[in-house]
């Protein structure tokens, strides 16, 4: 097999590398913005903002945050939806050569707690309607400053709407006791401080973004991501899709997850582009979004796309606007693609990506040959190989699965304070990611599963998205995901947990005969639960382990 045969499907508008320039994040987008400085920036249900004027608020936050004592190496913490609130936060840190430390902002106290503590930052900066869980941890957390925003800060309503909807947000929290003890500011009362930002010197391979790992497939872990990285993954990102000033994009993804992060902030804003952010993902307003605002691309998980296309009022939309969507995070079963491609006629592209390496290092082509079901071939500079599951080191041949590693310019520069897990994932320069894969002769990979995930039924190895995959076939399924779990004389079974589509009816048995007309005996679920939901991230992931763990808990709780 040719050394790299993917560069011979790229579009030809794509260079096979990248010059990523020896600058920081804040620079590089500061440069966009003096280029477009009446130009939309963001778009906030309504209320716009320039890029003169994001960036103005930045400067004016970063010098507030500098005059509180924040420096650079610093860790703030942010903990807040999609808003301009958050771009202009995470700008401000970028500009003080701070770290920003992306929080979910459903992360239950436990969580914050660990985080905090395990990060040493000191700083956040947070919904308002979340300083309750704050006020919480605080007696476990040390914070020198705490600012608090409200989405309202940032709404276009008239005074005679705005007053009734700021009442009943106040009702929903507890009074802040803002500015009384200088530990706790409002977002506005720091801008209206008007300090100048000190000037910084940054290093591109300083951290610039800490993101926790979602913990889906174990403990939670800080991965660090330099400048450099992130400048390297949104550079990539935009040759992919041609991103250039003429661009808008749906920012529906979590701007704390690095796929929202990359694709949906730091990508358009490199480059001119306008984005519409949505503050949590609803299938009616999304279709209402693109129908009003006209987005040229979006990008989204599975969950959402089996959600749109299930909504009644998709055909009444229209979604010709859009020229490029990513799809990630998870596999798409294909007959999710098939159905929502041709409910809409929006081409979708399936890419792969992890926090990492920031987030998507491969996609199919947008204008060339695209392979459904694949997560397509590597961004410019993105190496990848399949290699042997046990020993790591053997290059595994055409069409048989491996575990996938990758190297670049965009990966983490480690997992924070845990030197030996950094150790056994990035190994002699390519990260091990844990991922099944089994690579064709023209470089494309389709995922197999995670190797967490394999499961083994009487000797056979059998990959639970295998199983996915044909119960996504059933017309009665909406979703579906498939667990191993043990077995006293087979090792594992399978068990599969399904969501029913509206209005539609099919017993666990019926299901289970289905899926005998389409797997082979052994990859057969055992059990099939019908559930109203299954367990998701907060970008849509559906949580395996979850599942199995729930499920196991309930066996050994039976068994004692």
């Amino acid at each position: 097999m040719v050394r790299f045969p993917w560069l011979e499907h790229y579009d030809s508008e794509v260079s096979h590398s990248l010059k990523y320039p020896p600058t920081d994040l804040y620079s590089l987008l500061a440069q966009t913005a003096a280029r477009f400085p009446k130009k939309a920036a963001l778009n906030f249900l309504g209320k716009h903002l320039s890029y003169g004027k994001l960036f103005s608020l930045a400067e004016d936050l970063a010098g507030a945050l500098a005059a509180r004592g924040i420096k650079q190496g610093d860790r703030v913490a942010l903990l807040m939806p999609n808003c301009p609130q958050f771009v202009i936060s995470y700008l401000a840190v970028m500009r003080l050569g701070a770290t920003a430390m992306l929080l979910n902002p459903l992360n239950v106290e436990r969580e914050l707690v660990f985080k905090f503590k395990d990060s040493g930052a000191r700083t956040l900066i947070a919904l308002d309607l979340l300083s309750q869980r704050v006020n919480n941890i605080r007696a476990e957390v040390e914070l020198d400053l705490v600012v608090y925003t409200g989405l309202q800060d940032f709404l276009p309503f008239p005074k005679n709407l705005l007053f009734p909807l700021k009442r009943a947000l106040d009702k929903q929290m507890p009074k802040l006791a803002i500015g009384h003890d200088g530990a706790t500011w409002s977002f506005k009362g720091l801008l209206a401080l008007k300090a100048k930002a000190p000037k910084v010197e940054i290093d591109p391979e300083s951290m610039a973004a800490l993101i926790y790992s979602g913990g889906t497939t174990g403990i939670s872990k800080g991965i660090m991501l330099s400048h450099r990285a992130l400048i390297a993954n949104l550079m990539q990102a935009c040759a992919w899709v041609h991103i250039g000033d003429g661009d808008s994009l749906l920012a529906v993804l979590p701007l704390f997850h690095g796929f929202g992060m990359s694709v949906c902030m730091n990508a358009p804003l490199a480059h001119g582009g306008a984005i519409t952010l949505l503050p949590r993902f609803e299938p009616g307003q999304v279709l209402e979004t693109i129908d009003k605002t006209k987005p040229s691309l979006f990008a989204g998980v599975p969950t959402m796309f089996i959600a749109l296309k299930e909504h009644p009022d998709i055909d009444k939309c229209d979604l010709g606007s859009l020229r490029g969507i990513f799809v990630g995070a998870a596999p798409l079963p294909l007959a999710v693609m098939q159905e929502f491609e041709q409910r809409t006629g929006a081409k979708l592209i399936e890419g792969y990506g992890l926090t990492e390496a920031v987030t998507a290092i491969s996609c199919n082509p947008l204008g060339g040959r695209q392979k459904p079901g694949t997560i397509g071939i590597p961004f410019p500079d993105v190496e990848w190989r399949i290699v042997d599951l046990e020993n790591g080191t053997e290059e595994m041949p055409t069409g048989q699965a491996g575990e996938i590693v990758l190297r670049g310019p965009d990966l983490m520069t480690g997992y924070l304070n845990q030197p030996e897990l950094t150790s056994g994932t990035i190994r002699d320069g390519w990260l091990f990611t844990g991922d099944i894969g089994v690579m064709d002769e023209e470089g494309y990979i389709t995922i197999v599963d995670r190797k967490k995930d394999l499961v083994i039924v009487s000797g056979f190895n059998v990959f639970p998205s295998e199983i996915d995959e044909v119960l996504h076939q059933h017309p009665a399924v909406a979703e579906a995901v498939a667990v191993g779990l043990p077995h006293p004389t087979k090792g594992e079974f399978i068990k599969a947990f399904v969501v029913l589509k509206k209005d539609q009816q099919a017993s666990p048995e019926e299901i289970k005969a289905f899926c005998k007309k389409n797997l082979s005996a052994y990859m057969v679920p055992r059990e099939i639960e019908i559930r109203q939901e299954l367990p998701k991230s907060m970008i849509g992931k559906i949580l395996r382990r979850n599942l199995r763990e729930e499920d196991e808990a309930k066996w050994a709780a039976r068994q004692g």
